[in-house]
Formats: C-alpha cells, sequence, structure tokens
C-alpha cells in the first residue's frame, strides 16, 4: 500500500475535476452542519484529522457522484475514494462556496467565523445552538429564550452555524467568502478597521491567514494497489470501517451487496426516489433492512455476507411489493401520511412481511387486527424499547412461523404491558414521546383545528403563516417561577396550532388568552384537542391541576383514537 500527502486544496480540486470518484459501495454522505462547523475549528487549531484512504484501479468499477457538485473533466487518472468522503464533500461546499446535494434537495452549508473569538479553546458541546435536525413532528418557537445570554454564547465560539441576525454583526464572516479571496480589506473595513496602526488590524488579519490556512493542511493518503480486486477492497472497506464503527451497520451491508450486485445501488435509490414522492422519505437503510428480512426471514446485515446475487434480486422485488403494501396500508387505512408520525420505521418492516405473507389478502377481521396492532404498536414505542433489532426479530419470528396477529398482539402485550393508555402513562412525556405523535394523531381524528384560521391540524400546510407548531398553553415564560423547563415541556402542556397563532400569543398567560378564543371560536377548540374548560384551571397558580385534569383527557381520546376496548 503507497503513501503519500495531499493537501485539503489538492483534495478539493481532485473532486471538481472528478479525478476523485465514489464506488457504488461507498453510499454519499453529507455531514450535518454541525459536523461541519466542527471539523472547521479543529482544522483552524491545526488538530489532527485522520487519513484518506484511495484505491487505484483498472477495473470497471460501477461508481456515482458526490453530493458536491464537480464541474470538469479529469486531466489525470481517476481514484476511487473509500475513506474521508464526509471530510472532502464539506471542505469542497465551505471552501467552494457550493451547495451540496441532500435527498434530491440542494443546500447551502454557511458556517461563520467569529473575528472576535477568544484565543482559549471553548468546548463545542458549552453552547447548546439549535440543531438542524429538520425531521421533527412540529417546530416549537414558544420558548423565550434570553438573547442576551445566546448573544454571549455565540461570541464565545469561533464558528458558528450561519444565522440572518449573527451574519449581520460586522465582525462576524462567512467562511466561504473568506476562502473567496486572499485580500482581508473588504472584512477589515466592515468591522470598522480602516487604519493599521488598530490594533484590531493584526490580530484580524492574523485569524483570516490562519483561517485561508486550512487549504494547505495536508491530509496523509493511503493508496491501495491496482492489482486488488473489487471483492478484496469490499472487504478492506467493510474491516476499516467496522474497527472504527465509522459507518453503521446497513452501510457495511450495502458494500456487501453491491460488491455481489453491481448497479444494484442505482435500483434502491430509484425505489427510495418513488417512496420520496409518495411522501415517505425514508433512510436508505429501512429499504436495506426489509430486503434483508425478506431474504432470510430476520433483519440482521450480519447474514447479508452469505448471500447470492439471485436470493438478493429475488428478495429485493418481493420486499419491494412488502413495502409498497405497508406504506399504503399507513396512509390508507391508518390516515399516517408521513414518516415523522412513526415512533419507528421499523413498524413499516412488520407491515411488509405481513402482507407478503398473507398473499396481500385482508378479511375485514384481518384489516381491523393489523390496524388496532399496527396503532398500538407506534403508540408504544413497540421498537423503542430496548433492543429494538431483537424485538423485530421476533415478531418477524411470529409470522415466518404461521402465526397470526393474535400472537403479535399477545407480544405486544408482554412487552408494553396495558394496550390502552392511562393518565400515568402520559406523566413526564414530552414532544420526543411516541405518545405525542398519537396525540396528534387523535386530535386530528377529531377534527382539531387552528384557534384563528380554523384550518384543520396537519403537517403539509403551506406557508410560514400556517405552518404547524406545537404551542405551551401556558407559556414556558409565565411557568418560571416555580416550575422545570421539564415541567413546562409537559406532553399535557401542549397543543397543535398554526405558527401565526402561536406567535400572537407569545407568552400571555392562558387566563388573558383562552377567553378570547372561547369568545370567538365556542368550546370546540378546546374539546378537540381536550383542554380543561374551567377558567380556574387556567390560573399558573393551578398548572399543576390543569395538567392533572389534561392528562385524563387525552387519555380518553387516545383510548377512543386507537380503539381499544
Amino acid at each position: 500500500m503507497a503513501k503519500a500527502q495531499a493537501s485539503v486544496e489538492e483534495l478539493v480540486g481532485m473532486i471538481e475535476r472528478r479525478e476523485l470518484r465514489l464506488p457504488e459501495m461507498q453510499r454519499r454522505f453529507v455531514w450535518r452542519s454541525t459536523r461541519v462547523r466542527d471539523l472547521l475549528d479543529s482544522l483552524y487549531r491545526g488538530y489532527p484529522s485522520g487519513t484518506i484512504l484511495l484505491w487505484e484501479s483498472d477495473e470497471e468499477v460501477p461508481t456515482h457522484e458526490f453530493a458536491v457538485e464537480q464541474t470538469e473533466d479529469p486531466i489525470h487518472g481517476v481514484r476511487l475514494l473509500l475513506d474521508g468522503q464526509q471530510r472532502l464533500t464539506s471542505l469542497s461546499a465551505v471552501i467552494r462556496g457550493r451547495p451540496v446535494t441532500v435527498r434530491n434537495r440542494k443546500r447551502p452549508i454557511e458556517i461563520l467565523f467569529n473575528l472576535e473569538h477568544p484565543d482559549h479553546l471553548v468546548g463545542v458541546t458549552e453552547v447548546n445552538e439549535e440543531s438542524d435536525v429538520d425531521d421533527e413532528l412540529v417546530v416549537d418557537v414558544d420558548e423565550e429564550a434570553n438573547e442576551d445570554e445566546l448573544q454571549r454564547r455565540f461570541d464565545r465560539m469561533t464558528f458558528v452555524l450561519a444565522t440572518n441576525k449573527l451574519a449581520a454583526r460586522s465582525t462576524w464572516v462567512k467562511v466561504s467568502e473568506v476562502f473567496r479571496t486572499d485580500e482581508d480589506a473588504v472584512f477589515l473595513k466592515r468591522a470598522g478597521v480602516e487604519r493599521i496602526d488598530d490594533p484590531r488590524y493584526s490580530r484580524y488579519s492574523s485569524r483570516l491567514s490562519r483561517l485561508r490556512a486550512i487549504r494547505a493542511y495536508e491530509y496523509r493518503m493511503d493508496i491501495l494497489e491496482r492489482s486488488l480486486s473489487y471483492d478484496e477492497v469490499t472487504e478492506i472497506f467493510v474491516r476499516v470501517n467496522s474497527l472504527g464503527a465509522k459507518l453503521r451497520s446497513s452501510d457495511l451491508a450495502l458494500a456487501q451487496i453491491t460488491a455481489k450486485w453491481p448497479h444494484s445501488l442505482a435500483i434502491f435509490e430509484g425505489f427510495q426516489s418513488e417512496c420520496r414522492n409518495a411522501g415517505f422519505d425514508l433512510d436508505l437503510s429501512i429499504h436495506l433492512k426489509n430486503l434483508v428480512a425478506f431474504a432470510t426471514g430476520q433483519s440482521r446485515f450480519l447474514t447479508v455476507g452469505g448471500l447470492s446475487r439471485e436470493r438478493l434480486e429475488k428478495a429485493w422485488k418481493l420486499s419491494r411489493d412488502g413495502m409498497e403494501f405497508a406504506l399504503n396500508f399507513l396512509k390508507t387505512n391508518l390516515s399516517l401520511d408521513s414518516p415523522t408520525l412513526l415512533s419507528s420505521p421499523f413498524l413499516l418492516v412488520t407491515l411488509a412481511y405481513w402482507g407478503h405473507q398473507h398473499e396481500y389478502r385482508l378479511s375485514p377481521e384481518d384489516e381491523a387486527s393489523l390496524r388496532f396492532w399496527a396503532l398500538v404498536s407506534n403508540a408504544k414505542g413497540h421498537y423503542s424499547r430496548g433492543s429494538s433489532e431483537t424485538i423485530l426479530d421476533q415478531d418477524l419470528a411470529v409470522l415466518r412461523d404461521g402465526n397470526g396477529m393474535g400472537e403479535l398482539i399477545d407480544r405486544l402485550r408482554l412487552q408494553v404491558g396495558r394496550l390502552n393508555v392511562t393518565p400515568d402513562d402520559l406523566e413526564g412525556r414530552n414532544a420526543r414521546s411516541a405518545l405525542f405523535k398519537t396525540m396528534f394523531l387523535a386530535f386530528r381524528s377529531a377534527n382539531a383545528k387552528d384557534w384563528f384560521s380554523n384550518l384543520t391540524i396537519a403537517l403539509d400546510h403551506a406557508g410560514v403563516t400556517h405552518r404547524l407548531q406545537f404551542h405551551h398553553i401556558f407559556p414556558k415564560a409565565v411557568l418560571k417561577a416555580g416550575y422545570t423547563s421539564r415541567d413546562a415541556d409537559d406532553i399535557a402542556n401542549l397543543a397543535f396550532i398554526a405558527g401565526k397563532t402561536n406567535r400572537s400569543i407569545a407568552a400571555k398567560p392562558p387566563k388573558t388568552y383562552l377567553p378570547a378564543v372561547r369568545t370567538d371560536q365556542g368550546d370546540a377548540p378546546f374539546a378537540t384537542q381536550c383542554i380543561p374548560m374551567d377558567p380556574e384551571l387556567w390560573e399558573v397558580a393551578e398548572y399543576k391541576r390543569f395538567i392533572s385534569n389534561r392528562r385524563i383527557l387525552i387519555a380518553d381520546r387516545l383510548n377512543e383514537y386507537l380503539e381499544h376496548e
């Protein structure tokens, strides 16, 4: 194995010129913006950043594009990138100022650099930046943040994710703009530095130079020789990533599958795109787990190495039919029209396998039992407790052995206890609970509407005005005295309303705004979202009693929705 070195600038150029390509075994990944921020911080300080693993091959190897634009034709030989993809994709996007493609959507990676950052190191965990996770059920903007405190935290950072407020400040500069030029004047002038004898002049210039020096950071490259076969390189890829736990088991399984079945990744991603267009944007790992379940009767990826191409191809066709059944059943029979409403996507694998085992023929009794099992499993977080893969394999074994829904329901009861919901089940739960998703479904089923627009609550309303948010009935600001943040985030303090409605209420106490809603809209907004209508309970002093009463109402509504007897 040969050794070499290349600077970040050289590697970015190789990606641009398509001299670096991704073999099919290497899935296209993009780091979350927070990880890109942390990478820049490490390189800025000269910290070690791992190695790059390449393969020079004369074989005709299936490849695919990076998530960042590649604009030129190669002028040298092509090398295949086996390890280091996420780092180099991130650096290419930031240094060239180009967007990355994530789930068929282009988005920029915008990082800001603080010219006034402290000289001492501040750990990234010390600042609680807003998460860039975009798959939450709804958005919470109800919290009254202390902007001064938040700003002080940001000022202690060297790199942060871009926001309009920070970008407008003179001492924060866009990293991509710094890389675009070697001139400091525009950044210094914007920061109010116009004289060379200004003490900030040398400090800011030195920091801008140090930032640009990231382009010269040298990575060590390990280059696998041409004599290796694709199968051997796949084995090396799996071993390297297994030892470092850098990739998920599904990604290592994909490498083994594509080695046996070339060009299969395009087939998998094509079906993934079809599901996305139907409203279910699922991670590829779920489709692969479904494939393995249909090929082996269990869900563990450890068995992939022993499967032949013929068996994989046959199982894929069957698993695709099963997934289509599962998605159709969710949308039409359960009115569960978004993957964000699932407590676990593993539910889809069991539904797909059940449909296949019954040749997609459902009697009315079958449909009712399957519907009940799916709703309760989702509400109780069936696949979110303990070892989810073990639970899934046990369910698949029940179906593989020819047992029916009765045994699946019995197994569920053994795991979660009662199949109904009690007020105690809601205690201590918040918006991340599986029951919160079911609460939304139950309220929507009861025709809950926004308190101002009267639009039925939904996840897909267009526009910021009508986008669904969860609202703290007792805003956090009014609960600051005597209650913890956990108290305020209790599931029984949450309701679903539109963004504009939420903003108009802001931090008003319920005794102020709820009577006005009742006068304008009547009791329906309260009844459909299980809000106690006794005005005495709307007093801050009665918060605990309000929560207790509403838990009873919510539990009753959930049981009605789940059709529990």
